[in-house]
């Protein structure tokens, strides 16, 4: 079966981990769907992740509360193959005034909304995340 939005798929798996209480959530790697989880654990929404070359999968730990309430909230996608949203840096939406991020993907690579506005760089507006 051929997947033709990884992002969107990567988005799906994590909500209905979370959804389901699972401690962690295993997809294919891949170099985007790797700095959009390399963004989530720098900004505190996952603990870690693991990287198997071998069978080239990956393993996110997911991070929940004291009363064991995930710390993703949500998550949206926002670009699609079949609608690219590209956005200068000027106009990059903060997410629940500033609770959430936005993820974007640069000509610096992945990275969240904050930092593109701080090296001042537009990109693929690829997801919110809460």
């Amino acid at each position: 079966m051929a997947l033709h939005d990884p992002v969107s798929d990567l988005l799906t798996r994590v909500r209905n981990a979370k959804s389901a209480g699972h401690r962690y959530v295993d997809f294919d790697k891949s170099r985007l769907k790797l700095g959009i989880v390399q963004v989530l654990k720098d900004q505190g929404f996952v603990e870690n992740f693991l990287v198997n070359d071998e069978t080239r999968r990956v393993r996110v730990f997911l991070k929940y509360g004291n009363n064991k309430a995930p710390v993703i909230q949500g998550l949206k996608r926002k670009s699609s193959p079949g609608l690219r949203r590209y956005i200068g840096y000027k106009s990059i939406p903060r997410v629940l005034d500033g609770l959430g991020i936005a993820i974007l993907s640069t000509p610096e690579g992945v990275v969240d909304g904050e930092t593109a506005r701080r090296l001042k760089v537009g990109g693929e507006l690829l997801c919110f995340v809460w």
